[in-house]
């Protein structure tokens, strides 16, 4: 019971240990597999995709691979069916020729989750090779005198194999003399001894052919043998004897190449040739064979090469020492190999990306390392390192991984690549360090919005500028990147005098260039305030804006106006740009020196020094009598007018600008001086037909002049043809009357008076004449019926014979019209002053005051004096009429009324009728 009870109690930790063992495993992402030695490249170990739990889709995406630990990749993961394959033919004799059980590790690296399990595969043995001996053939000497029972010992077979694979007995046989025995040694191998069974006999035979077998456990066993070759030898009766019966010593792992390592010493009391002691080494592997030499003479074991305590740290032989008679000694030499700091940790960078986002979170694992030290005790105890100005730090993870972290947040504007150097340092002394690089380059995120060179820009344009001018260029940057840090410019919307502003103004999207659409004008558009607008290509996109000012430069482009006096109706462009301008000013001639007459009022539409007008007399009728202030326009008497200035005096004013070049206007003044009311309407009425005439052009004088001189040509010539006519008539005259004795034949000569040689018949008539204070209602109208005065007798008309003064009765006379006929007195006013009676108002005129008053005041001394003419006519008249028609009823009759004569004649007949109306315009005419 109580039996039952312990076993069961076993199970129980058994059980309890494999289940830790388990979740341990499983804690620690550990795999485990076993394969045999010698399977070719791609053989099966494990179904590790299942055994982890990944997808066979999941393969490629999560990056998955193998990463043995050594300098040899021994396995590979299958990409098609997530088995652990062998990546090329292993042997194990060559990777644990001292290790009992061989385990070779690797980690199954996930990069996509940044995650590692541990794999562990035992390679196991198989029968592979044979046992095998040193020396194919054995050399030994034995004295006859070897008493039966004696051992030899017999070289060892080696047996790379392992488990009951390797070397499992001896077999001896060729002859009966010798027997084989086996001992165990310290290590549990076994060691084949000759045993000299019956004794020898040289005569008998000199020589014995032994064969020796060494076979393993395999199935099928495999064998391998030596030849021994016995050399019966005359008596030896003393062996050599090793001063120590095992050799030990310690050596750096440093030890220079040639250096002696031990010296064994062996001695034997014989002489001679049975004295003489040799040296050779009987047990070693062929590694050992490689790093040491025994010298046969001396003993003196020296090193072949290096040594490292990474590949072996502890090396056991034997030694032999035998003498000329065969008899020999054998020692045991162990020579351990102690640590030295030579191996720099090593940093395997297991996995690692390249590039991370600037936002990506503290705490992202960058990459994965594995950090391990091949030299043992302190020296392989390492100590991992980060450079302290980078935002990464170092995490352990388990057992020899780091995973290198972000320590807080990027920012690529600042720093845009790392380089991330690891730094492992063992504890040695002195310690060795090893460092790896990690280039990290930082994604850009649009986390930046574009930066203006300035906070606002302004700039000046003069007007008048071609279209498409560069005004300025707005320059952004963004402190990103690529796509994120490309910048496009673009206004924002605006309206300038209700217009859009892209109509003014445009932006290059890329170079931020601003250019004029369209001309400006300064005197239109003072300045344009705008905003451009920056915008980069991120996702979304971030903009700023920037303030613009652009000044609009006045540029002298505008003549000055002049508001007074207004222009002319047909003023013509003058040499300067400006225009020609007229009015009328009145001044009296008692003026003072100094006296206001005129000012004049001029603007420019330019702004500054463009605007600033100054006034100047260019040209006037007295030089001397008038000024113009420079700056105020105002036109002032310099001194008193004289009796012999001109009543109507013309000054041309020039207004100029301070531009360059300047530009100018003219203004011309007519001034009136007059000394009385009368004499001030009279020139007013003469300015007012000048006024009215049609001006001509300045620029043609030339050819008015030619125009002139052809006309007076004409003039002369048409008076010449005139003259030779009157001379002619005065001839035809003189022949159909020809002068008598002083009077006509049946007519009085006191009814005829002589006027320039003429002789005319002079009667009385009668006129009416109304005045009014209107011109244009007065008239004067003469008698309708024949009874007027005629001064002239009216000539027959062509077709009728004109009859003789002598046949004609006086009593037939023709009668005087005491009512003359009706005569407008505009018309008179056009007979005696050649002109257009009444020309219609100017600018001026119109809706001025004065010019109303100055043109009734100009009406009424019009008629008076029409009346006084008409007055000293008549006066005239009576003075050189007969006495007979000064009696007449009608004569000297004039009034408001109408006036009829009664001594008309009624004897005279139809061209008596034709005279007297013609004998009546002659008189009114020549009254005017």
């Amino acid at each position: 019971m109580c039996a039952a009870g312990r076993r069961w109690g076993r199970r129980q930790r058994a059980l309890l240990w494999a289940v830790l063992l388990a979740a341990w495993e499983a804690a620690w992402g550990q795999l485990r597999y076993s394969v045999p030695e010698e399977m070719p490249k791609g053989s099966f170990v494990g179904d590790v995709a299942k055994d982890v739990g990944l997808q066979l889709s999941e393969l490629s995406d999560r990056s998955v691979r193998i990463v043995s630990k050594g300098r040899t990749q021994y396995f590979a993961l299958h990409g098609k069916t997530g088995h652990l394959v062998t990546a090329e033919r292993i042997d194990r004799e060559q990777l644990c020729r001292l290790v009992e059980k061989c385990m070779l590790r690797c980690e199954l690296i996930e990069e996509g989750e940044m995650k590692f399990y541990e794999i562990e595969v035992e390679i196991t043995d198989v029968n592979d090779n044979a046992p095998s001996f040193r020396e194919a053939e054995i050399e030994l000497k034995m004295s006859e005198m070897t008493a039966p029972g004696s051992r030899f010992r017999l070289p060892d077979a080696h047996d790379p194999d392992s488990g009951r694979n390797s070397l499992q007995s001896y077999e001896l046989s060729g002859d009966e003399h010798f027997s084989l025995a086996v001992q165990a040694g310290p290590g549990g191998d076994q060691r084949p001894e000759l045993v000299l069974a019956k004794a020898l006999d040289r005569e008998e035979a000199a020589f014995h052919e032994l064969v020796l077998r060494a076979m393993d456990g395999g199935d099928p066993s495999r064998t391998g043998t030596a030849r021994i070759r016995v050399t019966v030898v005359d008596a030896n009766d003393n062996a050599p004897v090793f001063s120590q019966a095992e050799y030990t010593v310690r050596v750096p792992e440093d030890v220079p190449v040639g250096s002696t390592l031990v010296t064994v010493k062996a001695t034997d009391a014989d002489e001679d040739l049975y004295g003489q002691v040799k040296y050779s080494l009987k047990k070693l592997s062929h590694m050992t064979l490689d790093l040491f030499r025994l010298d046969s003479e001396t003993g003196e074991i020296t090193l072949m090469r290096g040594l490292d305590f990474e590949e072996g740290d502890s090396y056991e032989m034997e030694v032999q020492a035998h003498d000329g008679g065969g008899l020999f000694d054998t020692t045991k030499v162990t020579i351990s190999v102690t640590d030295v700091n030579d191996n720099l940790p090593e940093i395997s960078i297991r996995s690692a990306i390249s590039e991370i986002s600037e936002d990506a979170p503290s705490g992202t694992v960058v990459a994965l390392l594995d950090v391990q030290d091949r030299d043992s005790g302190a020296n392989g105890e390492v100590r991992c390192s980060l450079d302290k100005d980078v935002p990464f730090r170092l995490q352990s993870s388990h057992g020899s991984y780091y995973s290198v972290v972000t320590s807080r947040e990027l920012d690529r504007e600042q720093v845009s690549e790392y380089n991330v150097t690891v730094r492992a340092a063992d504890g040695g002394s002195p310690s060795l360090q090893s460092s790896a690089v990690l280039a990290l380059r930082v994604l850009d995120v649009n986390d930046n919005a574009p930066v203006f060179a300035e906070e606002r820009y302004s700039a000046r344009l003069a007007e008048n500028n071609a279209a498409g001018a560069l005004v300025l260029t707005v320059r952004a940057t963004d402190a990103d990147w690529g796509q994120n840090a490309r910048v496009r410019y673009r206004l924002r919307e605006g309206r300038v005098r209700g217009a859009p502003l892209s109509s003014y103004v445009s932006v290059q999207a890329e170079t931020g260039a601003l250019y004029a659409l369209r001309s400006l004008d300064y005197e239109q558009v003072r300045e344009l305030r705008l905003w451009v607008l920056a915008e980069d290509g991120g996702a979304p996109a971030l903009s700023s804006n920037v303030s613009v000012l652009l000044q609009i430069v006045d540029e002298n482009d505008n003549a000055p106006q002049v508001l007074y006096p207004p222009a002319a109706a047909a003023g013509s462009g003058s040499g300067s740009g400006g225009a020609w301008w007229s009015g009328v000013e009145l001044a009296p001639r008692w003026s003072e020196a100094g006296a206001l007459v005129a000012k004049v009022v001029a603007v420019d539409a330019d702004a500054g020094q463009n605007a600033w007008l100054s006034y100047e007399l260019a040209k006037a009728t007295e030089p001397g009598l008038f000024r113009v202030g420079l700056h105020s326009g105002e036109v002032r008497t310099a001194r008193s007018p004289l009796a012999r200035d001109a009543a109507r005096q013309s000054l041309v004013v020039v207004v100029k600008d301070h531009g360059r070049p300047a530009l100018s206007a003219t203004a011309t003044l007519s001034v009136v001086l007059a000394e009385s009311v009368a004499e001030l309407l009279a020139e007013l009425g003469s300015a007012a037909d000048e006024a009215a005439a049609p001006a001509e052009p300045a620029g043609s004088l030339t050819r008015w002049l030619v125009l002139a001189v052809a006309a007076v040509s004409c003039l002369f010539l048409a008076f010449l043809l005139l003259l030779l006519a009157l001379r002619l008539r005065r001839w035809r005259r003189q022949q159909l009357l020809p002068p008598a004795s002083g009077a006509l034949r049946g007519v009085p000569v006191s009814h005829f008076v002589g006027i320039d040689g003429v002789r005319a018949f002079l009667q009385s008539y009668s006129h009416d004449v109304s005045l009014t204070a209107d011109s244009r209602k007065s008239q004067l109208r003469f008698s309708a019926s024949g009874s007027c005065c005629d001064t002239l007798p009216a000539r027959p008309l062509p077709d009728e014979p004109a009859p003789l003064l002598g046949d004609q009765d006086p009593a037939g006379a023709i009668p005087v019209d005491p009512s003359p006929p009706s005569v407008d007195v505009e018309s008179l006013f056009t007979l005696r002053f050649g002109a257009e009676p009444r020309p219609k108002p100017g600018p001026l005129e119109r809706g001025h005051p004065a010019a109303a008053v100055a043109r009734r005041r100009l009406r009424v001394s019009l008629l008076a004096a029409a009346e006084r003419r008409w007055s000293l006519c008549r006066r005239r008249r009576r003075s050189v009429l007969p006495p007979q028609a000064a009696r007449s009823p009608g004569a000297g009759h004039s009034g408001s009324g109408t006036a009829s004569s009664s001594s008309s004649s009624e004897s005279s007949g139809g061209n008596g009728e034709r005279r007297r109306r013609e004998a009546t315009r002659a008189g009114s005419l020549r009254c005017l």
